[in-house]
């Protein structure tokens, strides 16, 4: 998107939109954004009933597709007896023709809301690989392609852990942000309470504000974004310095560092900015690596990041980059 203004006003349009439905989370809901306009996707984990669905429906309904409908939004729910085809589709006979015909899964969307993921057995997340890396689905000797905008909202539940698979390290770097959605405060929880029957009118009225071609043309605006080579340095040093910190068993693969600078941009854009800078750094370190490294304890695991985050940040400021 050449008018940088333009890119501005869109953005903070379609956020607007977004927090009409969802109250109280626009940290989360910038982060979400981050991850579509960085072409990644987003894995939240968080207790039910705290509006990811909501969030998922928010966003889908705020994009126009072809025409005056929404993008198109699918939500699977995962369960242990969900099969591969259930999700990229399968062929069928057809009598008419007699050949076999591919239909479609619900796959082929815009936003999919795969919801308790990890409910799902391996076999079934693994049919998510090739969708979310390359934006197509192989069946057979054919391959298809995925529509232009493909993003992808995964929720698991950290509470009930009986009946679930956890995810495996290739399923998770597919996701270019974790975060945890949360419960919100009291005051605003009260003011839920008050106008839920408003609010969730406000879902089934939400407006279309932007279209998918633009949230594309934002994409690439993203790309474009500076920045600096010590933001780039500092990059780098905290994915090396996951592989060989000592409370950490896995560090980070050189797929997380591009994530990371793809997240970096698109939330530099997100802040009205064409320049990264150290808090986006701050902001981003924990999201983007958090998932992808592994320590005995998530205690352990948060050291280690805010650690190598806080070396980095006062090296950057001690070259008056920050």
């Amino acid at each position: 998107m050449e008018d940088t203004t333009l890119a501005f006003e869109q953005i903070n349009l379609l956020t607007a939109n977004i927090e009409s439905v969802i109250k109280g989370k626009s940290h989360q809901i910038k982060l979400v954004l981050t991850a579509l306009l960085s072409g990644g996707h987003v894995l939240m984990e968080d207790n039910p009933g705290t509006g990811k669905t909501v969030l998922a429906r928010a966003l889908a309904g705020s994009i126009s597709g072809s025409g005056e409908s929404d993008a198109v939004f699918k939500r699977i729910q995962f369960t242990p007896d969900l099969l591969p085809m259930d999700l990229t589709g399968s062929y069928i006979f057809d009598d008419r023709t007699k050949e076999f015909v591919f239909r479609k899964g619900p796959l082929f969307c815009n936003v999919l809301l795969a919801d308790e993921i990890n409910r799902a057995s391996p076999k079934v997340q693994s049919a998510l690989l090739e969708c979310m890396a390359e934006n197509q689905i192989t069946m057979g000797e054919r391959t298809f392609k995925l529509e232009r905008l493909f993003f992808t909202i995964a929720t698991q539940n950290p509470i009930e852990t009986e009946g679930t698979y956890p995810l495996p390290a290739a399923q998770l770097d597919r996701f270019a942000i974790k975060l945890y959605f949360g419960y919100t405060d009291a005051d605003t929880e009260l003011m839920i309470y008050k106008d839920y029957l408003g609010i969730n009118a406000a879902l089934q009225s939400v407006k279309q504000v932007v279209s998918l071609e633009t949230v594309i043309a934002l994409k690439v605006a993203a790309e474009q974004v500076a920045i600096h080579n010590e933001l780039l340095i500092a990059v780098r040093n905290i994915v090396h310095g996951t592989r060989n910190h000592p409370d950490l068993s896995l560090g980070a693969s050189t797929r997380s560092g591009i994530a990371f600078i793809k997240c970096l941009k698109a939330h530099a854009l997100l802040s009205n900015r064409l320049f990264v800078n150290d808090d986006d750094l701050a902001q981003l370190t924990a999201p983007v690596l958090d998932h992808r490294i592994v320590a005995r304890t998530s205690e352990l695991r948060k050291n280690a990041l805010n650690g190598l985050l806080a070396k980095e940040l006062d090296r950057l400021r001690r070259l008056q980059l920050g």
